[in-house]
């Protein structure tokens, strides 16, 4: 594993690279982060993925967006737009560095960064993982607008998701959870829907609480709308907690499993 920084759009921006310890490089791998606790709650399974991949002869890269972790900037200077341009940036320098297929790897609001960065700069990647995707920018930011909500009620105050939406369309950035949100970049997120990556196929992934549990309607609809359209996606349903949002840091292992089984057959096709 090797920690270093390379130029984006805007700034230094900190990535951790996993390389196979031996043997060739048989692609490479660009992961995008959560967004927000998700990403801390996260560190661990995302860790444990590129470690496992990197094994099987991956090298996985990590970047932290502008403005998160250890890259240059406030969250609050962050732009949506500029994020893709980072990633593109970072997938250009794998591109350059490193033979074989490119896997773009997403988590949660990730996954929309993705699917816009293939469409926004033309990407086709031999395999496009979602790990737990999120569909809609719009209910997404709603979702986190609501720990405002949340907390001025524990504090005897009174404010809802509409009068936050509407400050932010005012033009007055907004704290929530610690995080101040620029109302750009809440636009654009506001704006994201998933589409699916352009490429050659998508790994739709899931984590449940038992083999019973259906997916959700909205992500039962989308993955029907794609494969309408002749979208090639596959689901992948694992048994386990919500890693990325429950108290206390947990790991799904099913998850690791089955995941580093899809990307291996990449060079199977």
């Amino acid at each position: 594993m090797d920690v270093d920084f390379f130029a984006g759009t805007r700034g230094q921006l900190f990535r951790v690279t996993h390389t196979p310890a031996q043997g060739p490089v048989r692609g490479k791998v660009l992961h995008c982060q959560a967004l927000f606790e998700e990403q801390n709650k996260s560190r661990r399974m995302v860790a444990q993925q590129s470690r496992r991949l990197a094994a099987q002869g991956w090298v996985v890269v990590q970047p932290d967006l502008y403005g998160c972790g250890d890259s240059d900037g406030d969250f609050e200077e962050a732009r949506w737009a500029d994020w893709i341009g980072d990633l593109k940036c970072c997938a250009d320098d794998l591109e350059a560095r490193y033979p074989g297929p490119l896997v773009l790897w997403g988590l949660r609001a990730g996954c929309l960064l993705l699917s816009e960065l293939t469409h926004v700069h033309g990407l086709s990647p031999a395999l496009s993982i979602l790990w737990q995707p999120v569909s809609r920018g719009d209910q997404y930011l709603n979702q986190f607008l609501r720990l405002r909500v949340a907390a001025a009620m524990m504090g005897q105050g009174r404010e809802s998701t509409r009068e936050l939406r509407a400050q932010l369309d005012s033009g007055t950035s907004l704290e929530v959870a610690g995080y101040t949100l620029h109302p750009e970049w809440v636009a654009a997120l506001a704006n994201a829907d998933l589409q699916p990556a352009k490429g050659e196929s998508i790994c739709w992934c899931e984590v449940t609480a038992n083999d019973q549990q259906p997916l959700s309607p909205v992500s039962d609809r989308l993955i029907q709308a794609w494969r309408q359209s002749h979208v090639n996606v596959d689901v992948l349903r694992v048994i386990g907690e919500a890693f990325w949002s429950t108290q206390e840091i947990c790991e799904v292992p099913d998850l690791l499993d089955r995941t580093t089984e899809r990307v291996a057959e990449v060079m199977k096709t």
